[in-house]
């Protein structure tokens, strides 16, 4: 395509010319093309650091909560946030930044972050962590059921990475849950973690379903990143979705084929798109497989989606790494098998 349709820059500290702290945050963008800069200055909104609660290590979701409820923005300063409860954005138009990684881990089983079904909200520069009780959703957009249009004002999520296990032993069902319509997600990274501290890892120890899960109507993902899950690693139930640039690499550690079946079904995809979907496009992707545990273990798609004139899937690749592992089809039954013989195979469209 030679124009992005809906997408928005992430919010930026700077320094202005009397020396005075700012964060700018760019407006939104239609049927886009090349930088935002390239015509003269960058459409948006400027707002003094004053506006801002800024957030340290060591302050809980109790505080920042409190300083949400009372109008103020959010900046989370680098460090590692362990935060007793959920960060709750009800406000329209809140803007929550993260600098130097800062990182949000939940507790107790909550979500790290929960945003309510307002227009605007920017959330961008963080990592969440999954803590050591499961939570059912690590971050919530829209609580379930929601139904406004935000087309006018889109919520945006930019540069925003999950992890689960790696650092500690995190848990969480389902990991980023969008319910809102219109929400944009670019450059998101989920990660169910394959390797890190001692401990941290295994089939029954960092357990997730699922990455990503799209309720809401008319979402659009650009540069997204879902790898490791144990089931479906993004369920698409919403109509109007869009994705362009999708990258996902299957669970390495299912011990064995009968720990990962999908009823009757060899494995999961890494999209399953609803049969209730009429409408979904997606763009440059590819799904890999490297079943370390057990190389005998397969998954039948990469990718399964009804076999309608509104959904469509555009130039898919399937990786068997090292011919480690099986990949049966790349869609719905579909295009060629990735294995130990042949490690790559692509269909360029779908249906």
């Amino acid at each position: 395509m030679s124009t992005t349709p809906a997408v928005a820059e992430k919010p930026y500290l700077y320094i202005d010319s009397s020396g005075n702290y700012n964060v700018f945050v760019p407006g939104d963008r239609s049927n886009a093309q090349g930088t935002s800069w390239s015509g003269g200055n960058t459409a948006g909104t400027s707002l003094p650091i004053s506006d801002f609660y800024l957030a340290h290590p060591g302050d809980t979701a109790a505080t920042i909560n409190a300083a949400l409820a009372a109008g103020q923005d959010l900046i989370f300063t680098p460090g590692v946030y362990n935060l007793g409860g959920t960060v709750n954005v009800t406000r329209a138009d809140t803007v929550v930044l993260g600098l130097g990684m800062a990182t949000l881990v939940s507790s107790g089983g909550t979500s790290a972050i929960s945003v309510a079904d307002v227009d605007g909200v920017r959330i961008g520069g963080l990592m969440i962590d999954a803590g050591t009780t499961n939570s059912s959703v690590l971050m919530q957009v829209g609580p379930s059921g929601s139904s406004a249009s935000h087309a006018a004002d889109p919520t945006v999520l930019s540069d925003v990475f999950f992890r689960i296990g790696g650092a500690t032993v995190g848990k969480a069902t389902q990991t980023l849950q969008i319910n809102s319509s219109n929400v944009i997600g670019d450059d998101l990274w989920l990660w169910r973690a394959d390797h890190g501290n001692g401990g941290t890892v295994g089939w029954t120890t960092n357990t997730a379903a699922n990455g990503l899960v799209v309720n809401g109507a008319n979402v659009t993902m650009y540069g997204l990143a879902v790898e490791h899950y144990q089931q479906v690693q993004v369920q698409w139930n919403g109509n109007g979705g869009k994705d362009y640039f999708f990258q996902s690499e299957m669970p390495y550690d299912p011990p064995n084929q009968s720990s990962w079946m999908n009823g009757s079904t060899n494995g999961y995809p890494s999209i399953a798109v609803a049969s209730s979907v009429t409408s979904f496009q997606a763009y440059g992707l590819g799904t890999y497989c490297y079943f370390s545990t057990n190389s005998g273990v397969s998954s039948a798609n990469a990718y399964t989606s009804p076999n309608v004139s509104g959904v469509g899937w555009h130039d898919m690749v399937d990786v068997s790494l090292g011919g480690v592992g099986t990949i049966s089809h790349i869609i719905n039954g579909t295009g060629g098998t990735v294995n130990s013989g042949n490690t790559v195979a692509d269909l360029t469209t779908y249906p």
